[in-house]
């Protein structure tokens, strides 16, 4: 052993003099990983993602990969946007195609298709859950609801906090992959609810029948990266990063139907 170890000393020695000798340096220098902002310009922007062509195309993302951070990373969206939410849209199209349901507006399809067929129900899910899911988050927001939801809010569930609290507690409660909603209800009431999987409440099989207007996705893709098995620090992440401006527009569609 020792012999060897003598060898290779040797060679690396004569290995740096033939170096000097021809006046050729090698310098190791340590390149720090780019930070996150850096990480999304290399990852690209959200307009460059398009869907197949079909019935159904991407709803634009209104912010960049990196907006919401740090409360959900730019690797967490881009993964998230690009390749779940654009392989739900690509395969929706290729389910319904050559379908009644081919035509349809997306709230049409949920409300009249077969539940008990997994590719158009779980695809069609996936489609709508996180268009509306994007778009209830933004930068810059949080804080609480304003003007006319904040008092549908407080007269349903008796004060902002008192419907925090019982929304995150309907995140708590959901086991393995699914969604928690704040709907309005057929009788105009606000409902929080849930739903597994792809489901939603606007599906003929809705525990609670209504129509979403704020969206949580619990499924791990939505966290995983960021939180880990830490669930309950995403959920309480998530509501740093709410767009209640739209979620507000929303609510106040539904009065007008």
């Amino acid at each position: 052993m020792k012999k060897i170890t003598l060898l290779l000393s040797n060679i690396l020695l004569l290995s740096v003099l033939l170096s000097c000798n021809n006046k050729k340096y090698t310098e190791v220098v340590d390149v720090p990983l780019p930070e996150v902002e850096q990480k999304a310009a290399i990852m690209g922007v959200p307009d460059d993602v398009k869907a197949n062509d079909g019935s159904f195309q991407l709803e634009k993302l209104p912010y960049s990969y990196n907006a919401l951070t740090p409360n959900i990373s730019a690797s967490t969206m881009e993964n998230h946007y690009s390749k779940h939410y654009l392989t739900y849209t690509n395969n929706l199209n290729k389910a319904i195609a050559g379908t009644p349901l081919e035509n349809l507006t997306i709230e049409e399809v949920l409300a009249k298709l077969d539940t008990s067929i997994p590719d158009i129900k779980n695809n069609a899910g996936g489609y709508y859950n996180h268009s509306l899911y994007f778009k209830c988050m933004g930068p810059k927001a949080g804080g609480q609801p304003q003007d006319t939801l904040a008092g549908a809010i407080t007269k349903k569930f008796g004060s902002f906090e008192n419907f925090s609290s019982a929304f995150k507690d309907e995140a708590t409660k959901q086991f393995g992959s699914g969604w928690v909603w704040l709907i309005v209800d057929r009788s105009g009431s606000l409902q929080i609810t849930s739903s597994q999987n792809q489901d939603n409440p606007l599906m003929r099989n809705a525990l609670v029948p209504g129509k979403p207007i704020l969206a949580l996705d619990l499924w791990e893709h939505a966290y995983y990266l960021d939180y880990q098995y830490k669930r309950k620090n995403y959920v309480d992440a998530f509501f740093n990063v709410i767009n209640w401006k739209k979620v507000g527009e929303n609510y106040e569609e539904t009065l007008k139907k």
